[in-house]
């Protein structure tokens, strides 16, 4: 298998966090992608239309692309470890949908503050993407007896607040979430998201 990445990315750290939970890290290849949304990469375009990482080529079908599908590829192959069933699957899924969210906004604003020309910036559109992230934060810092083992929501939990940490120590999220930083605290030491640390 092939991984397109970024080793910035959130979304490939979620693939890649998988990967070593599931023990399939090593049979995966990984291929430096470069993707700018002000430069678009069209010959990873034959890969993925959307030119986004990650994307997945595999040996037994065609390309998967966003990150909960190749995880669930990923997961399949590996005898399903981190989806789980019934009632606590919704949990996990409704978790990663919140992980995602906070993602969207945060990688959003990244773009915006960082890639836009300063004179061009949309200070409101930044507060409200902002404003979901630390509604986000909230809902977990309420929630955060949900945070149980290890399966995709939890994952990308601790994949979204590891981007927080990368893009936006300077907001200190963990001044008002204390549970949910002692909880990261603990989660951040697993070996998979210790090799996954986003660089760049």
């Amino acid at each position: 298998m092939k991984l397109y990445y970024s080793a910035s990315s959130p979304y490939v750290r979620k693939v890649l966090v998988c990967a070593h939970e599931l023990g399939l890290a090593d049979k995966i290849e990984l291929a430096a992608t470069k993707v700018v949304p002000s430069e678009p990469n069209r010959d990873y375009a034959r890969v993925t239309p959307l030119m986004k990482v990650p994307a997945l080529e595999r040996e037994d079908g065609p390309p998967l692309f966003d990150s909960i599908v190749i995880c669930e590829y990923l997961d399949g192959r590996a005898g399903g470890r981190i989806f789980p069933k019934g009632e606590a699957r919704w949990r996990a899924l409704r978790l990663n949908a919140l992980a995602d969210g906070v993602l969207d906004a945060a990688v959003l604003t990244r773009y915006e503050t960082f890639l836009r020309p300063e004179n061009l910036r949309w200070k409101a559109w930044t507060e409200g993407q902002l404003l979901k992230v630390d509604q986000a934060l909230d809902f977990l810092e309420q929630n955060v007896g949900e945070l149980g083992g290890i399966d995709i929501g939890t994952i990308a939990v601790g994949c979204a607040l590891g981007y927080l940490d990368f893009r936006y120590a300077d907001r200190r999220w963990r001044d008002k979430h204390p549970k949910l930083a002692a909880w990261w605290e603990l989660v951040s030491k697993r070996p998979s998201f210790d090799k996954t640390v986003p660089k760049g």
